[in-house]
């Protein structure tokens, strides 16, 4: 639903700016701002036909407006979805419920099976590519008679291992689906490659079941069951069995996982694999928006460890994460850790070292790139030298800050204006036509204004000198940029009612005669009046509520 809601296109209709009211308005609220719109812009009180035209066109979008927001159903409608959700397939429907819970529900319902329907042509590809890499020529120690043939040349670097594998998702029906996956992988000159079929049965809205089929060339073909079940709001339970075929007869296997969630951020794991590798499983996992903790103790094969790993996730840079581990246990002791960080908008970088004994020393680089992940993990030394943990750790480093300087800030400053520029030229006639709206409200509003100004000054009241919309450039040095604000003092001293001006928390550009100047950009509201004889400036953000007079800063009447 919210890929058809959540576009990058510039809203043409605020109902609520327009009407200059706030998304709490009452209908009493709503009335008076119609029929205050509806006295300026209503055609028969303009004789010129021009004038006329361009006042009826505007009474409509008032009208339009007025009629949304004080009917119940509609304004829920709206306020949840905007202005196309007024007009989606099924809106009839919805329209005869009474709450905006109902019409949350049923809307919701309705975009169900909209995306229901695009099912058959959807997948949901993801991949992943291994590439091993050996940079033991950097750093180990060789005899003599090796050591000068090293010398002699270049440290080498070998890929002694790939990986790939593929999938892909057919949705059969609403609750059917059909993955299918493959990987070819090589090590040291032996290759493998399998083949993996998995159909996916969604039981109920707290479970669902697979059967799986897998064969591939270092192992006879397997035929698994998988079953997942919410006993409980925060206990559930997954079962596996599968039954693998070989010369020797068939051998089968079982694995069941327990969860628990014992509070909010905290959840227990119990997992038992009864069959060729008997091994029992505890842990606990502890996840919040500032970290991510994980314990975990394992008896059996293939290996009996204790684990611990900590991720730190930055809250004043939600893109930035480090970590953490240490795994302990028959096969020796290993220490990670690493940072990632999220580079652009699907694509995520991260690097960890990994130290152990009897393993030596690896850096392990990742990129994941919307569904694909590339993996490099790269061998340095089979020996704990100090050398190998020092560039290990702030060789990435270095080569990130430099990367980051030299590439990817100025791509994704020029990805930012490309898509900007885009932005700009689809929303061209919008822009054009919010303009001619605008200049045409602004004729409508001469004759009111004059009136209004008169008012203001038999009484000392509130008077717009000037006012200014769009962004503000200080720079000398872009003096063009200037030609991004407009004058809207006309517009503002039209809303002033009783020697006051209130504005509500909603975006300006749709005030009557407002309009965008700088799609895309931060824009603000810049504003110099008068008030019992005194001179006040006022700086407000676009979508700022503002009410004046109010103590601003004061500047002398020469000025």
């Amino acid at each position: 639903m919210a890929s058809d809601m959540d576009d990058d296109e510039i809203v043409s209709d605020d109902y609520y700016s327009l009407l200059n009211v706030r998304r709490e308005a009452t209908q009493d609220e709503l009335k008076a701002a119609y029929r205050r719109l509806c006295m300026l812009y209503h055609p028969d009180k303009h004789r010129d036909p021009e004038l006329k035209q361009q006042a009826e066109h505007l009474f409509n979008l008032v009208h339009e407006a007025y009629e949304v927001l004080s009917d119940p159903q509609s304004r829920a409608v709206y306020d949840i979805y905007g202005k196309r959700g007024l007009d989606v397939e099924g809106w009839e429907v919805v329209e005869r419920k009474r709450t905006p819970a109902e019409i949350r529900e049923e809307y919701e319902r309705l975009q169900r099976e909209r995306e229901e329907r695009r099912l058959q042509l959807r997948t949901n590809p993801k991949g992943t590519i291994t590439v091993g890499i050996d940079a033991t020529d950097f750093f180990d120690r060789y005899d003599d008679e090796e050591e000068d043939m090293v010398q002699s040349g270049i440290p080498r670097l070998e890929i002694n291992r790939m990986h790939i594998s593929q999938s892909i998702e057919a949705p059969l029906t609403t609750k059917d689906t059909a993955i299918l996956s493959g990987s070819l992988s090589t090590h040291n000159g032996n290759g493998d490659g399998s083949i993996n079929l998995t159909l996916r049965r969604t039981t109920s809205n707290k479970g669902w079941g697979e059967i799986e089929f897998d064969v591939g060339d270092s192992h006879r073909p397997l035929i698994g069951l998988k079953i997942f079940r919410n006993l409980t709001s925060r206990f559930f339970v997954t079962a596996q069995c599968g039954l693998q075929f070989s010369s020797r007869g068939v051998r089968p296997g079982l694995t069941t996982v327990l969860a628990r969630q014992l509070d909010k951020n905290t959840t227990g794991y119990l997992q038992w694999r009864v069959g060729i590798q008997s091994s029992m499983n505890t842990s606990i996992v502890r996840n919040s928006e500032s970290s991510h903790f994980k314990f975990a103790m394992q008896l059996g094969l293939p290996h009996t460890f204790m684990m611990m790993s900590y991720q730190y996730k930055f809250k004043d840079d939600d893109q930035t994460k480090i970590k953490g581990s240490v795994k302990m246990g028959f096969f020796g002791t290993v220490v990670e850790y690493g940072a990632e960080r999220k580079i652009s908008r699907h694509s995520v970088l991260g690097a960890t070292v990994s130290v152990g004994v009897p393993q030596g020393v690896s850096l392990k680089i990742r990129l994941n790139r919307a569904s694909q992940t590339y993996f490099f993990p790269i061998h340095l030394t089979d020996q704990l030298l100090p050398s190998s943990i020092f560039y290990a750790t702030v060789g990435p480093l270095v080569f990130y800050l430099a990367v980051r300087q030299l590439v990817i800030r100025p791509y994704l400053q020029a990805q930012k204006e490309q898509d900007l520029e885009k932005q700009r030229e689809s929303s061209a006639t919008n822009i054009a036509k919010k303009k001619q709206e605008a200049e045409a409200a602004v004729l409508l509003m001469q004759e009111s204004v004059r009136r209004i100004i008169e008012a203001e000054e038999s009484r000392m009241g509130l008077i717009i000198l000037n006012a200014w919309y769009g962004k503000f450039v200080t720079d000398n040095s872009k003096k063009h940029e200037r030609a991004k604000v407009i004058d809207v003092t006309v517009p503002l001293q039209c809303l002033v009612k009783d020697s006051k001006l209130i504005l509500t928390e909603a975006t300006k550009s749709g005030l009557p005669g407002f309009y965008d100047p700088c799609v895309g950009e931060e824009k603000s509201l810049k504003m110099l009046y008068q008030f019992r004889g005194v001179m006040h400036q006022v700086l407000s953000g676009d979508s700022e509520p503002l009410r004046i007079p109010k103590q601003s800063h004061r500047i002398d009447a020469d000025t």
